[in-house]
């Protein structure tokens, strides 16, 4: 049993059990990736993927085992590389983060000046997606970290930090009636509505401000990033619903409502897979993004059992409202 092979499964399972995709992810061959696999459901006398012909149809019951394990071996292996490199080269390396369009354009920029000036040679990756796409980026090792603002429950397997608290604001144009009119839930579902992809999803705190009301909104225009909703709402296509931080001096020609009193605040959090070997880089730009998450606040948090108590853990901390 070969770690190529292990790598080979892991991936071959990423990409929706097509070898061929596997294959150009590797930078190989689909036939090599045919006859490893093929070698290692031999040495272990047992079938990993059920297959129709030449192609695989599905992964068996004990192979869905076997490529869960051949996962924690490979973060294991990364673990080890990032220990030698920790000692040998503690200055260098990469660092890749997957976060919203919100967090990278209006929160990190000034993080990232910080960081990229104490580590010129670690090379940073940021990522932008959705809660699931960071979700499923972080499980398979593609990104270190994942800064998140909602769909917390699909992070349930990873340690989650608490970095601080935001809330929403209502944005419309100069002029816009609903200036003068005074904001509620009521009134906001009288027009429709600008706001992010996830603001109306699962138990988002849009959705249980409008269940709450037995209201139903009118989504006319959703997306992840907040500058192509700001444009939409200049378009007269609806009226915005925002994270504050997002509206700034630039958008002189666009009204913001505190929406504080409407919805209940939302929590950005970092997070990382349990038992990955954090390099000392990485403990400062958690530092730096947020400065009550010290190199020793992360390690007793990561040794804590779930979230629900690295939450206690930090409960005496007032995190910081934008």
């Amino acid at each position: 049993m070969k770690l190529q092979q292990l790598r080979y499964l892991v991936e071959i399972a990423e990409q929706n059990l097509n070898i061929t995709d596997a294959a150009e992810a590797l930078y190989t061959s689909q036939p090599g990736i045919s006859k490893q696999v093929r070698l290692l459901e031999q040495e272990l006398g047992l079938e990993i993927f059920e297959r129709n012909g030449k192609h695989i149809k599905s992964i068996t019951p004990q192979g869905e085992m076997i490529i869960q394990i051949a996962r924690e071996l490979l973060a294991k292996a990364e673990n080890i590389k990032s220990i030698a490199q920790e000692f040998n080269r503690p200055d260098h390396g990469l660092l890749r983060i997957a976060t919203t369009n919100t967090q990278a354009r209006y929160v990190l920029p000034e993080v990232v000046k910080r960081f990229v000036k104490r580590y010129p040679n670690v090379s940073l990756q940021i990522n932008q997606g959705t809660p699931a796409q960071m979700a499923e980026q972080l499980a398979s090792g593609c990104v270190d970290m994942a800064i998140i603002t909602e769909g917390h429950n699909l992070f349930e397997d990873m340690a989650l930090l608490p970095c601080y608290h935001w809330n929403r604001s209502v944005i419309v144009p100069a002029g816009h009636p609903l200036i003068e009119q005074e904001l509620s839930i009521e009134t906001l579902g009288q027009y429709p509505l600008v706001t992010y992809t996830f603001g109306f999803m699962g138990a988002s705190d849009l959705a249980k401000a409008f269940n709450h009301k037995g209201i139903m909104p009118h989504i006319a225009f959703t997306a992840t990033d907040a500058d192509v909703l700001k444009t939409y709402v200049r378009l007269g296509l609806g009226v915005g619903i925002i994270a504050s931080m997002a509206h700034t001096p630039a958008d002189s020609d666009l009204i913001a409502l505190d929406a504080a009193h409407l919805f209940h605040y939302s929590s950005t959090h970092i997070a990382f897979k349990r038992g990955t070997f954090l390099r000392q880089y990485m403990y400062d730009f958690i530092e730096f993004f947020a400065p009550h998450l010290t190199k020793s606040a992360v390690e007793k948090a990561e040794l804590l059992n779930n979230n629900h108590a690295i939450d206690q853990f930090f409960s005496h901390i007032k995190l910081a409202h934008r």
